[in-house]
């Protein structure tokens, strides 16, 4: 379980660095986390652990921590509280091996700006996806329409395998729907991400398994 987590971990702060690099804020990555010393854009940490037992101060030294910080604790076991930090919230990491392809229809790749656009609109996210992320190798945006053609759901696959599923959205009324379809793209391929209470059932229901713990701390 703890390598699961480790390979979520570390594709976790691959996908926080793109993100954060299409906003041309350069990250460090080393043994110990993934950081960036200017605010990250909305929605995303300044830091997130790789390993256990991460040395508290030396990490928020890495990082502007102000208000308005943020930590992803990949492994529960950090106490930020001293630093003026609070729990954002918990979430759990999440695994689906290689598995036989739901009958699902899969998700299409969103290639142009244009589609970008509205894909972040309707996902909510609005400014935060950039064009920049389309041109990157090792990161798929993926959509969901209905039969007019209509956006309905999507979500970003990263990495090179496993990927990790993150933004999974949908504007049905059954989120099973979109994690099927995500396991549907690529059924050959091991999937981690994590998820909080109440969307991890709709992951669960789709084949993933929890690895373990995580922890966001914000500062505020």
């Amino acid at each position: 379980m703890l390598d699961d987590v480790r390979t979520a971990a570390r594709d976790n702060a691959e996908w926080c660095d793109i993100v954060c690099g299409s906003h041309g804020l350069a990250g460090r990555t080393d043994a110990d986390a993934w950081s960036v010393p200017h605010r990250s854009p909305p929605w995303y940490p300044d830091a997130v652990t790789l390993r256990p037992g991460v040395d508290t101060g030396a990490l928020l030294a890495r990082i502007d921590a102000g208000p308005g910080a943020s930590v992803k604790d990949s492994f529960a076991d950090l106490d930020l509280s001293g630093y003026g930090f609070r729990v954002l919230f918990d979430a759990r990491w999440i695994h689906r091996p290689p598995s036989p392809p739901p009958a699902d229809e899969p998700l299409t790749p969103v290639t142009s700006a244009d589609d970008l656009v509205v894909w972040a609109a309707t996902h909510g996210g609005a400014e935060l996806f950039r064009p920049a992320l389309l041109a990157d190798p090792r990161v798929r945006v993926l959509a969901r329409h209905d039969d007019r053609g209509v956006l309905t759901g999507g979500a970003v696959l990263s990495g090179d395998g496993p990927y990790g599923v993150s933004n999974v959205f949908t504007r049905t009324d059954d989120p099973r729907d979109i994690w099927r379809a995500v396991c549907a793209t690529v059924p050959d391929a091991p999937l981690v991400g994590y998820e909080t209470t109440p969307d991890l059932a709709a992951a669960l229901a789709a084949g993933f398994t929890t690895t373990g713990p995580l922890r966001v701390w914000l500062r505020d």
